[in-house]
């Protein structure tokens, strides 16, 4: 061995698996630049594809060889883009894709974003290189226009190239067959419900605001309860992450708030499970003391104690809709959009409001 190779740095894969995010960090590029610059399924600028290949070689990054292979498959492979497929609500489409999959001998990749829309991106442009039959985007679009434009650079080529795109929940201005939730009418149709118990007081943990399905909810409950004259008192909305630790913690903050209103609305029930967990460690009795409400009926919501009252989704049909939109012959040039509505299910979490005046034991 010469003195030059001797002093030759050893791969850091040799020490443990390199991910294809550690090679775009060494780089100092995006998810998506450094997929595009390893796969060569985009064109990008010489001196980045240069510093990405640099970054690989040293870092000694090997491409997933499972994915790989799947590219030979393209036709029999689905890509399944999500926020977070450990979320009961997702986990529930991801299964009625799956489902309706496997009956057509199609083959699905399941990836989870955890809701970061650079990481949305990013496996946009791997699902590409592999040649992906289609490419199902399962979750809520954002209020972003700069990863709206950057979203459509991905799939804008990929659809030209014969690829098929389908989403479920508002992607504002992603042209593509969709499964649209009722989310808006359902809100609507929740608070009109909580209404007719006697209700005039509320408070609501959102999720983030930048995601079109917090707004549409929000937006929907609000008018709801416009109807019949209602408006939410200042404060009485509290943001949150778009989980169950995210609805804890909304909950505890609108219990750090006098008076308590008589009915939570939770925009979806993971968070709603969070509220519920935080409202019993206050000793506020769920619906003695305070109603709560969720949206989506995922299974887990009618084993609690009490049940919860929810907005119910056909969240397996969904699934299986979306994929049959993607993969649908003929394909037209017009975006095929199904409408799914929302049933509002009442149960033991809600009851008319406490005599005004009663403070919860």
């Amino acid at each position: 061995m010469s003195e030059r190779e001797a002093r030759r740095p050893e791969p850091l894969a040799a020490h443990a698996h390199v991910t294809l995010d550690a090679v775009a960090r060494r780089a100092g590029v995006s998810l998506a630049t450094a997929s595009r610059a390893l796969n060569g399924t985009t064109r990008v600028r010489e001196e980045l594809r240069l510093r990405v290949r640099a970054a690989a070689d040293l870092l000694g990054y090997i491409p997933n060889a499972h994915a790989q292979a799947l590219a030979g498959a393209a036709g029999n492979t689905v890509g399944v883009i999500c926020h977070d497929v450990g979320d009961p609500y997702f986990a529930a489409i991801a299964g009625g894709v799956m489902r309706a999959a496997a009956e057509q001998d199609v083959l699905v990749m399941l990836a989870s974003t955890f809701r970061e829309p650079a990481r949305e991106i990013a496996y946009v442009s791997m699902l590409r290189a592999q040649r992906a039959r289609a490419i199902l985007l399962i979750g809520s679009g954002f209020e972003d226009r700069a990863w709206e434009r950057t979203l459509d650079a991905e799939l804008a080529p990929y659809v030209r190239a014969g690829g098929r795109v389908a989403v479920v929940s508002r992607h504002r201005s992603l042209r593509a067959d969709a499964v649209l939730p009722e989310n808006r009418g359902g809100a609507a149709a929740l608070a009109r419900a909580l209404l007719a118990l006697g209700h005039r007081d509320f408070g609501v943990l959102s999720g983030p605001p930048a995601l079109t399905t917090v707004a549409d909810r929000l937006a929907g409950f609000r008018e709801g309860l416009a109807e019949a004259g209602v408006a939410l008192r200042p404060g009485a909305v509290v943001h949150g992450a778009f989980t169950r630790d995210g609805g804890y913690a909304a909950a505890r903050e609108l219990l750090a708030g006098h008076p308590l209103p008589t009915c939570v609305f939770a925009v979806t029930d993971v968070m709603a499970v969070g509220a519920l967990a935080a409202f019993r460690e206050a000793g506020v009795r769920v619906p003695h003391d305070l109603s709560l409400a969720g949206f989506d009926d995922i299974p887990l919501v009618r084993e609690l104690t009490p049940a919860l009252t929810t907005v119910a989704l056909p969240l397996t049909e969904m699934g299986q809709h979306v994929i049959s939109l993607a993969l649908r012959e003929p394909r037209g040039t017009r975006a095929r959009v199904l409408r799914v509505g929302g049933d509002v299910v009442l149960r033991g979490s809600t009851a008319p409001p406490r005599p005004a005046g009663l403070t919860p034991s």
